[in-house]
Parts: C-alpha cells; sequence; structure tokens
C-alpha cells in the first residue's frame, strides 16, 4: 500500500511527518508520497514557492528512504483538488492500496472538500487522531463514517480503496503558522522543524521579518 500525504508544507515540520511515520509503521506502507499543494482551494496561496517547499521536503527526508516527494500538484494549473490527484495516482497504479493520511481537523471538514464523497472510490482514507478523539455522531459526516469505517486495518489490503480507518499517532502541536511567526519576530524555529529545513529557511531568508505571515 502507497500512503498519500497533501499539504501546503510552508514549511514542512515535525507535524508533519512524525504523524506520517507513524502510520507507515503501523500499515507497513510501501512508501509515504508528500504531495505539496499548488494552489490550495480552500486556503491562502504559499509563501514559500513550490521550488523552496520541495527543497525543504527534500532536506527534511533525505535520510528516511520511505517518504517520497510527488510534485504532480505543483506541475498541474488550476486548483489543487485532491480528487484530481488521486484519480492521477489511481491512472498510474490501478490495482494499488492508496491511503490518504488526514489529520482530524482535514476529515472534519471534508464536506467543504470539492466532490469529497468521491474520493473514497480512489482510495481508503486514513485518519490520524489523538487516543480518544470524540468522532462525528451526527450530519453526513457521521453518515459517511458508519458508511465506510474498518475497525482492523488488515481488512484495508482487501481492496484497493473505499475504507474508512481510524489510528492514534504521535501529535505535536508545531504548525506552519507557528514557524513563520517565530521567524518573522526573529526567533529560534529549531526542533519545530528538521535542521536541513532551518538552515534553508535562514540561508534564504524565508518568512523574514517585514512580511505578514498569518
Amino acid at each position: 500500500m502507497i500512503g498519500i500525504l497533501g499539504g501546503t508544507f510552508d514549511p514542512v515540520h515535525f507535524g508533519h511527518l512524525r504523524p506520517a511515520l507513524d502510520i507507515q509503521q503501523a500499515l507497513g506502507l510501501e512508501e509515504v508520497r508528500l504531495v505539496p499543494c499548488n494552489n490550495p482551494p480552500h486556503r491562502p496561496q504559499p509563501l514559500a514557492s513550490g521550488e523552496q517547499r520541495v527543497a525543504m521536503l527534500n532536506a527534511a527526508v533525505s535520510q528516511h528512504p520511505v517518504f517520497r516527494i510527488d510534485t504532480r500538484e505543483l506541475d498541474r494549473e488550476g486548483p489543487s483538488y485532491m480528487l484530481d490527484t488521486l484519480k492521477s495516482f489511481r491512472e498510474e497504479m490501478p490495482a494499488a492500496g492508496l491511503c490518504l493520511l488526514l489529520g482530524m481537523d482535514s476529515f472534519i471538514s471534508l464536506p467543504a472538500w470539492h466532490c469529497w464523497r468521491e474520493l473514497i472510490e480512489y482510495c481508503h482514507m486514513v485518519v490520524m487522531t489523538r487516543p480518544g478523539t470524540a468522532m462525528p455522531d451526527q450530519g453526513e459526516l457521521a453518515d459517511f463514517i458508519s458508511q465506510y469505517r474498518v475497525l482492523d486495518a488488515e481488512q484495508l489490503e482487501t481492496r484497493a480503496s473505499g475504507m474508512v480507518w481510524f489510528h492514534p499517532v504521535t501529535l505535536l502541536d508545531i504548525s506552519g503558522t507557528r514557524v513563520r511567526k517565530l521567524l518573522a519576530t526573529g526567533m529560534d524555529a529549531g526542533f519545530l522543524v528538521p535542521q536541513g529545513v532551518l538552515d534553508i529557511m535562514t540561508r534564504e531568508g524565508l518568512y523574514a521579518a517585514g512580511n505578514n505571515y498569518e
């Protein structure tokens, strides 16, 4: 099975990487594709360029070959809809088990995504949770969970798509916004991002003071 983790990665930080590694190890994923977004439909445009974000991702995971950088969204024009991304993965890997990795906050926001109900046709959804996380108990997302949720991870291997699995992971209270604010105020963002990422941000003056990084 292949994991897919999308995001702006503006910048990539340990809050992205450690939970993804937890899932990779829990499911024995062959690899995790990190897919930087080009034109996010529901959030501001990334501040770092696509090239800079790819460089930071490469610096972050260079010692972890299970992670691979996938630039298909950067190479594609228009809004970076996850449905289009999953369709392109499925065209390349018709029989592979594809696992879309989602934080609980992203999962809860699914009804705002483009054609969100169609996503499950192309992948499994693996939702990364904190222990004791409360699940939606009413509404369309609750109905979606009741229809597609499985409790045994081994079931994911029986089909290439169509299931939702929840798993607690190491969730670190780190955000790109916090990293950017620290750098904008001249403070040290060490221990929030891999050292190679910090080196790139420092060298290129990314998120430097004098800009609005809210």
